[in-house]
């Protein structure tokens, strides 16, 4: 098994990496989504995960899906990218 190397800031989401997450989506039965994650978007007040799905939902390859960070019950790291180290300090994400 690879070692991982996590850093001060500890393990982050990075667009371009692969990820499973499974979800709420009804009491009998989690939603499980596969692909790869673009970023984060504002619903209303809370956040999402756009994640465009892959080869694995079939029909819906390549769509969009956006999950509500507040129904994840737990992400698989699958294929994981280098973070982009960045010219200009990050002002962080803020959603009016």
């Amino acid at each position: 098994m690879k070692e991982r190397k996590i850093d001060d800031a500890g393990i982050m989401l990075t667009p371009g990496s692969t990820y499973r997450i499974k979800s709420l989506e009804s009491r009998e039965s989690p939603l499980i989504t596969h692909g790869k994650f673009l970023g984060y978007t504002a619903i209303a007040h809370d956040e999402g995960l756009c994640i465009e799905l892959d080869s694995s939902h079939k029909e819906f390859a390549g769509q969009i899906r956006v999950i509500p960070v507040h129904v994840i019950i737990s992400i698989d790291i699958i294929k994981a990218t280098e973070k982009e180290e960045k010219g200009t300090p990050d002002s962080g994400t803020m959603f009016g």
